[in-house]
């Protein structure tokens, strides 16, 4: 029979890298992480963009205005430079504007290429 309880335990505990297949440090975030044998699940926001709610989440780690790509391509084509946004509905409705890798584990969240939490979360 299938316990849920240790489902939803077992989920708790996974290790989420959200980030795009081009994204180097994306890349060196899943392989870090696959080196020591540990599940992540990965979210490629060039697919899917991040709900309200996984926006939230992150925000509670990492201001949302820092998750904003203001020198990416996205944003040059978005014109955001030159208009007042809400950084969380922008980000809710393209997703391409979020900086990466943003390593997820728990209520727990770091931006870009940092090995050292990384290891932290792996541990953990």
């Amino acid at each position: 029979m299938f316990d849920f309880r240790k489902a939803r335990y077992d989920y708790a505990g996974m290790i989420q890298v959200i980030g795009t297949k081009k994204c180097s440090d994306t890349q060196k975030a899943i392989r870090f992480f696959k080196e020591r044998r540990v599940q992540i699940q990965f979210v490629d926001v060039g697919e899917r963009n991040l709900s309200a709610g996984e926006i939230k989440n992150i925000a509670r780690s990492i201001p949302v205005e820092e998750l904003i790509d203001r020198n990416g391509k996205e944003f040059a084509k978005k014109n955001l430079a030159y208009i007042r946004f809400d950084a969380a509905k922008v980000l809710e409705e393209n997703s391409l504007l979020l900086k990466t890798p943003v390593v997820r584990s728990g209520n727990r969240a770091v931006l870009g290429h940092r090995p050292d939490d990384w290891k932290l979360m792996a541990e953990a």
